[in-house]
């Protein structure tokens, strides 16, 4: 069965939420192995660094789905850092079909999160991995509020993370989580 990293950076807990509940929609897939990790466990000081502990919770999963928060219209530094590191294991090709996906949070409803997912999925591009996308159609009761396609988005107030994202955003998340895990379930059925 699948194996489905969700790695994620958060700079206040909010988008670790959001990536908290599409880690539990990945693991409501029948079958699906549900990892969370978090950019502040693997080492980013060096391309050089990218084996062993944290990164082979990368290396060994089918699908990597990319969470970060949308700062000043792009992905976090933290988060930058670790796409950064990542050119030994993009010349070597080892993330190649791979399956990604990715999400965003931000406190304003817009805050220009599709530049933050459009860097997330070039990222995934660059490195050869199949992409998914949100594939949920807004339900005018709260699923998808945002209207995001690209990828899963979730907007927080300015407020403690227990309390924000609402609960449509994280269910949205949890659903978003779900569609990721049975498309990889789908690919690697297919590559076998």
């Amino acid at each position: 069965m699948p194996t489905i990293t969700t790695l994620y950076h958060s700079g206040f807990g909010h988008t670790k939420v959001v990536a908290e509940h599409v880690n539990k929609g990945v693991a409501s897939v029948d079958g699906a192995n549900a990892i969370l990790l978090s950019v502040d466990d693997l080492d980013t000081s060096n391309a050089k660094n990218t084996t062993g502990g944290a990164w082979d919770k990368l290396h060994d999963a089918d699908c990597i789905i990319f969470g970060a928060p949308t700062y000043m219209g792009a992905v976090s530094a933290p988060f930058k850092a670790f796409m950064d590191v990542t050119s030994k294991i993009w010349m070597d090709q080892r993330w190649r079909d791979k399956v990604a996906a990715g999400f965003t949070n931000s406190g304003n409803p817009s805050g220009d999160k599709v530049n933050t997912l459009s860097g997330i999925a070039i990222f995934a591009a660059q490195h050869s991995m199949i992409w998914v996308s949100q594939g949920l159609f807004p339900d005018g009761k709260g699923l998808n509020r945002l209207g995001g396609w690209l990828g899963m988005m979730a907007q927080s107030d300015n407020a403690p993370p227990d309390q924000t994202p609402p609960p449509e955003d994280r269910l949205t998340a949890e659903r978003f989580g779900a569609r990721v895990a049975e498309a990889t379930a789908r690919w690697v059925r297919g590559k076998a």
